[in-house]
């Protein structure tokens, strides 16, 4: 596991090639403000390899935050993370490793029947009741998640996830009311609770793509405010002290800021704010992914946000724009070969914008 000790220690070894405040704050220590995601890419043999050399590339050069999921690329991601973890030269304690459960995996490859896999390994197995899973591939039922946790710790080979997230809670929308879905993310909570009691992960958090930075009348809309409720009750039933629901990942760029213009999330005050600005007000770490909105801002940056970024590359200046915003802990970039992680990492020896240069680009 991440601990306080390693990661600073990791910072020590590092952080004298980074720019100002490259690494903060999460959980016991410190992490990269830059984190590498491992989405995107065919279920192959010869894209594990690229992988694989990525990440430990990145894990060498100063980056110690690798984000993954149960279903990346047919559960490869996880077999690659943890292969990269064990085989870099660092101390696995030095690795914050992040991973999440809510869509069905398959075994390495897609089945020739994917309804047929999924009845068997889900259904029939069990982990979750029919009513409970959206477009036949989803569901946060405790069973299931329970499972996925499992499932990672075995896949990775690592005895602890330091961040375990339910994957896109927003999904079950599809097929029941709000206060329904709220009560499936309560349960599920429970069960990430005692995963955490029982130290098989460090703490949880939600991984969304439209749920928190849109509006409340969207069909997508989950409150922010009501999920950290949610976990308190969960952390109570369960008996222990506090919840551990730390960490948020959302989409966050230059050309899709909504995360930090729409201010969507009521609190007991009767402010509205947005979804970082809330994360930043109440102490919960913020992840972005999509920093580069799919590769399109590697090429080219909207003039009048360009002008205010540090960074020899466009890529650079997206990432940095990305980690600036208030909130955010770490903004996570894909990790397709050597030489791009070269790049991403690279754009940490510059410095974020400040707050005020920052707030002046929404002006």
């Amino acid at each position: 596991m991440a601990t306080g000790r390693a990661t600073w220690a990791y910072r020590d070894r590092f952080g004298d090639s980074f720019g100002r405040t490259f690494y903060r704050r999460f959980g016991p220590g410190v992490v990269s403000s830059i984190g590498i995601g491992t989405y995107l890419g065919e279920p192959t043999d010869a894209v594990d390899d690229r992988y694989r050399e990525s990440l430990v590339s990145a894990l060498e050069h100063g980056v110690n935050l690798v984000d993954t999921a149960s279903n990346y690329r047919h559960g490869r991601a996880e077999r690659v993370v943890g292969d990269a973890v064990r085989g870099a030269d660092v101390d696995r304690d030095a690795v914050v490793v992040a991973s999440k459960a809510g869509f069905v995996p398959f075994d390495r490859e897609r089945p020739d029947d994917p309804g047929a896999y999924v009845r068997e390994t889900v259904l029939d197995a069990g982990l979750a009741d029919p009513d409970e899973l959206a477009h036949g591939s989803h569901t946060i039922a405790p069973a299931f998640v329970d499972e996925m946790v499992d499932r990672s710790l075995d896949l990775t080979g690592l005895d602890h996830v330091d961040c375990y997230y339910l994957h896109n809670p927003e999904t079950q929308l599809a097929v029941t009311d709000r206060e329904t879905v709220y009560d499936r993310v309560e349960a599920a909570f429970e069960v990430l609770e005692r995963r955490v009691a029982a130290d098989d992960i460090g703490r949880y958090g939600v991984a969304t793509w439209e749920a928190l930075r849109v509006a409340p009348d969207h069909d997508a809309y989950l409150s922010l405010p009501e999920l950290v409720r949610r976990a308190e009750r969960a952390a109570e039933t369960v008996g222990n002290d506090d919840h551990s629901l730390e960490a948020i990942q959302l989409p966050f760029n230059v050309v899709m800021a909504d995360a930090f213009t729409v201010e969507a999330h009521d609190t007991d005050a009767g402010e509205a704010m947005s979804a970082l600005w809330y994360a930043h007000e109440h102490g919960l770490h913020a992840f972005t992914s999509a920093s580069l909105a799919q590769g399109d801002l590697a090429a080219e940056i909207p003039a009048s946000v360009n002008s205010v970024l540090a960074g020899d590359t466009a890529a650079q200046r997206a990432l940095n724009f990305s980690r600036s915003a208030p909130g955010v802990t770490a903004a996570l970039v894909g990790a397709s070969s050597v030489e791009h992680v070269a790049e991403n990492v690279a754009a940490g020896t510059f410095d974020p914008l400040g707050a005020r240069t920052f707030d002046s680009v929404f002006e």
